[in-house]
């Protein structure tokens, strides 16, 4: 996938649900679950379980969305899920190698940065957009107005501290799109093997940020 149908698809549908587990069955279920409740961006993360065969299971299980994965930390991490399948690439750090590889080979990375000057490494090594981790320590949907002025020209996700209740201000903020991981996926619900309920919280999400469309 290029960067720019990346992007194409960052501004369709705004937000990305984070999967993480430690067990591989529970961690297709919360796929399955917000896809059903209509996300189609989906990250797996690498510290999961089973994550090589899962993303390709994915692939194959939901083929109307798009399955990528991250909290990768080197390049043998990301060749592994380049070749299990993964569509684009989270990193929790910049790494110019890394993003380059990823450039060689025409598929999506995106960074995790907190400073401009980290953000703006991360855009000069050819980074196809910049994760804003962790956004609510450094002051949240703030924190995203002020590096806008700047920095508009590059692509901003905001993840760790990002709710279905603020979702859509920080994109009113100017982020690109947003990343959820807890939020989505209370630990009740998942212990309980609530599917339905977490179907609903993405479901409303997406009709939070989709209502009265401002893009």
């Amino acid at each position: 996938m290029s960067s720019q149908l990346w992007l194409s698809q960052l501004k369709q549908h705004k937000a990305i649900a984070v999967v993480r587990a430690c067990d591989v069955s529970l961690t297709r279920q919360m796929a399955l679950a917000v896809a059903s409740g209509g996300m189609q961006l989906i990250e797996i993360t690498w510290n999961s379980a089973g994550a090589t065969e899962l993303i390709a299971q994915l692939r194959v299980e939901l083929p109307d969305c798009t399955i990528g994965t991250g909290t990768l930390l080197n390049l043998q991490q990301m060749q592994e899920a380049i070749a299990a399948g993964a569509q684009f690439l989270f990193t929790p750090h910049v790494d110019p190698a890394m993003i380059q590889a990823a450039v060689n080979i025409g598929i999506p990375i995106i960074p995790g940065a907190l400073s401009p000057t980290e953000i703006v490494t991360a855009w000069s090594a050819g980074a196809s957009c910049v994760k804003v981790f962790p956004i609510e320590a450094v002051g949240g949907i703030s924190y995203i107005k002020s590096l806008r002025g700047p920095l508009g020209h590059i692509p901003l996700i905001p993840t760790g501290g990002v709710t279905l209740e603020n979702a859509k201000d920080f994109l009113q903020a100017g982020a690109a799109a947003v990343g959820l991981s807890s939020q989505l996926f209370p630990k009740e619900f998942v212990d309980t093997g609530n599917w339905q309920a977490i179907a609903q919280k993405a479901a409303t999400l997406m009709q939070k940020i989709n209502l009265d469309d401002f893009s």
